[in-house]
């Protein structure tokens, strides 16, 4: 992708939209005493980590990170992985993260080994929706809705300080 291209959220909108997330995950879930964050490997869980860290810092909540493994570029034949045993997810509200929901096929896949466990509430939080869903999903919190053409492509960079925020190409 082009690294000349200016954001249309720079790092410190791109903070604030993940904190004002934080905020709602906590005013849904204030009578929970653990939240689990299930991000999609790797921007997704990049995105579970910021999350998890501003919500402990404004709900008396604890809060694991769970990380799920999948081949996005084949999802329907990848074997979907959690870094934990599923039993560690029973009883609990779980919130699946991604950094971008395009058509929900990423999602829908994800949720193989989750739809064994007897979960006590599932969401779902993304850092940008696309709104091109093909597949029954639909994000619970959202930080940026954006309206894009299928020719288009959106990042969302968690990783580099130097580029962190969310591109249009």
């Amino acid at each position: 992708m082009p690294t000349d291209q200016p954001p249309i959220l720079n790092k410190w909108q791109t903070l604030q939209k993940i904190r004002r997330i934080a905020y709602q995950v906590y005013e849904d879930n204030f009578a929970e005493t653990e939240i689990v964050f299930a991000g999609i490997y790797d921007r997704g869980y990049r995105f579970a980590q910021l999350l998890r860290d501003e919500l402990v810092k404004i709900a008396p909540m604890s809060a694991s990170l769970v990380k799920i493994s999948i081949d996005k570029g084949n999802p329907m034949q990848s074997e979907v992985l959690l870094d934990c045993p599923p039993e560690f997810l029973a009883h609990k509200v779980v919130i699946m993260t991604d950094d971008v929901l395009y058509s929900g096929r990423t999602f829908s896949y994800s949720l193989k080994p989750i739809l064994d466990i007897p979960i006590k509430r599932l969401q779902t939080a993304v850092v940008v929706d696309r709104g091109h869903q093909q597949f029954p999903i639909a994000a619970d919190y959202v930080g940026y809705a954006l309206s894009t053409t299928v020719r288009q492509h959106i990042e969302v960079e968690l990783f580099d300080d130097e580029r962190f925020g969310v591109y249009l190409y």
